[in-house]
């Protein structure tokens, strides 16, 4: 019972970012279509003053202010990496970089060292399988282990849209 809790708490925390993002799109969804509404109203306006290569002109100013956004968006994100990175070598900015999958393999790999090793020990000192594996895979390593799993896979399937 406990690891079906604990598995269904794990699924669900990774997928908590993407409810944050959900209502985030939401508020810009909401703003988009303010402005759109905005624009609309405007491009009216200028058309029935005659203005009618004014629109084109303003459509031009608006996509160009929608692209500098994004970039700039894009570039300051760039730039906090960068100003991590400012004054280390390579080698540690690559290390940066894979603290999460070395710690992530490295508790895997961790995990299978002792199950795998535990079993062989305990079938060559003459314990029978189901002790064994009831030692082994308790219903705590169940727990870590559908932790783990919920987690890691829950938020590969957030992440998918």
């Amino acid at each position: 019972m406990f690891t079906l809790f604990t598995t269904i708490v794990s699924f669900l925390t990774a997928g908590i970012p993407k409810v944050l993002d959900f209502f985030q799109d939401k508020g810009d969804k909401k703003h988009e279509l303010e402005m759109a509404h905005l624009q609309l109203t405007r491009e009216l306006e200028l058309q029935k003053a005659g203005l009618a290569s004014q629109v084109k002109i303003e459509e031009i100013k608006y996509d160009e202010i929608q692209t500098t956004a994004a970039s700039s968006e894009r570039e300051a994100l760039y730039a906090h990496d960068i100003e991590i990175g400012k004054g280390a070598s390579q080698w540690a900015i690559n290390l940066s970089m894979l603290v999460r999958p070395i710690i992530t393999y490295g508790l895997f790999s961790v995990l299978c060292f002792v199950e795998i090793f535990g079993f062989y020990y305990a079938i060559n000192t003459g314990i029978s399988f189901q002790v064994a594996m009831d030692n082994l895979w308790d219903e705590n390593m169940q727990v870590v282990w559908a932790s783990i799993v919920s987690f890691w896979f829950g938020s590969r399937a957030f992440n998918n849209k």
